[in-house]
């Protein structure tokens, strides 16, 4: 072996690392986030490499927390980190980081709750002691095993402007008319999300981003349709679709921010219920289910089951 490549060997470090499907039980239907479990001593720079090879939507790395962190409460701290950049919060990364550290032996320092620290402040996760909008008959535990985080403040949230509006309903290819609403709605990650008139019409999208890429190119579009009074699959209420154009993801399987966001709004006016289950991710032939609630006190918890597909090392 030269000295050169000897000198790369030498200064890797063999980290545990695991592989989580989120928002499915079934391997390979979720959306999948690569975690390194112990990132102590990387650089941004290396972060930032590792997530351009593993090249999925998201790449996080667990620290241990900052002293302010600490000082709040938080168990880790979490970087994630997409192919294009880092982001300051992730809905699925979250959830299947939590998971990973919660198989590898972590435990909260107070009670049943994880804090995680991330760009956004201190975000917390809970076990759910019961499906929210799930059906009667899923087992106890199948229930205690599902993690939600509590999604955070918004950040923005008004009309989407009306440049950028038009933009996306042309590149969506649909008639003006079939738009119900719109808003922008920031919670670390900043989505344009447009509820259209029914979830048969998000489901059969074919977009053409190209114009919007050119003349847009820092939009994520989130694209939502509710589904009628008899439900959709499994008694689902919404189908979600989400396009992280300014993450360089053409289409996320199953998006964790933009469900977050998708639920403060549409429950806050009452166009979904306080317990509901969305889907996402068809169009990419995964079938992932997002369950949202809003509790007594206002706050939107997001969650769903998450399966470790891959365990082991990695050489970082």
């Amino acid at each position: 072996m030269s000295a050169r490549h000897g000198d790369i060997a030498d200064s890797t470090a063999s980290r545990p690392f695991a592989q989580v499907d989120v928002f499915t039980e079934v391997p390979t239907l979720g959306n999948p986030v690569a975690v390194v479990l112990d990132g102590d001593g990387l650089t941004d720079e290396q972060m930032a490499a590792f997530a351009r090879w593993t090249n999925l939507s998201e790449t996080t790395f667990l620290l241990p927390p900052s002293p302010e962190g600490a000082a709040g409460g938080a168990d880790y701290r979490l970087r994630i980190f997409t192919p294009g950049g880092e982001l300051p919060f992730a809905g699925h990364p979250t959830l299947g980081s939590c998971h990973a550290w919660l198989e590898a032996g972590g435990a909260p320092r107070a009670g049943d709750a994880v804090v995680q620290e991330c760009g956004v402040g201190l975000v917390t996760i809970r076990h759910e002691s019961r499906g929210a909008g799930g059906s009667d008959e899923e087992s106890d535990g199948d229930r205690s095993g599902r993690l939600a985080f509590a999604a955070p403040d918004l950040l923005a949230d008004e009309p989407v402007p009306a440049d950028d509006l038009a933009a996306i309903v042309a590149a969506l290819g649909v008639p003006d008319d079939a738009v119900l609403d719109h808003r922008v709605l920031d919670n670390g990650p900043g989505w344009r999300v447009v509820l259209l008139d029914s979830a048969d019409r998000v489901a059969g999208l074919a977009p053409d981003w190209s114009r919007l890429r050119v003349e847009h190119p820092d939009l994520s579009v989130g694209v939502a349709g509710l589904y009628g009074d008899d439900g959709g699959p499994d008694g689902a209420a919404v189908e979600v679709r989400g396009f992280a154009l300014a993450m360089g993801i053409p289409e996320d399987p199953v998006t964790g921010s933009l469900n977050a966001v998708v639920g403060q709004w549409l429950v806050r006016d009452g166009r979904l219920p306080d317990r509901y289950v969305a889907t996402q991710g068809a169009a990419l032939g995964r079938a992932g289910r997002v369950h949202v609630e809003r509790d007594g006190s206002g706050t939107v918890w997001v969650g769903g089951a998450s399966v470790t597909c891959v365990a082991g090392t990695v050489r970082l």
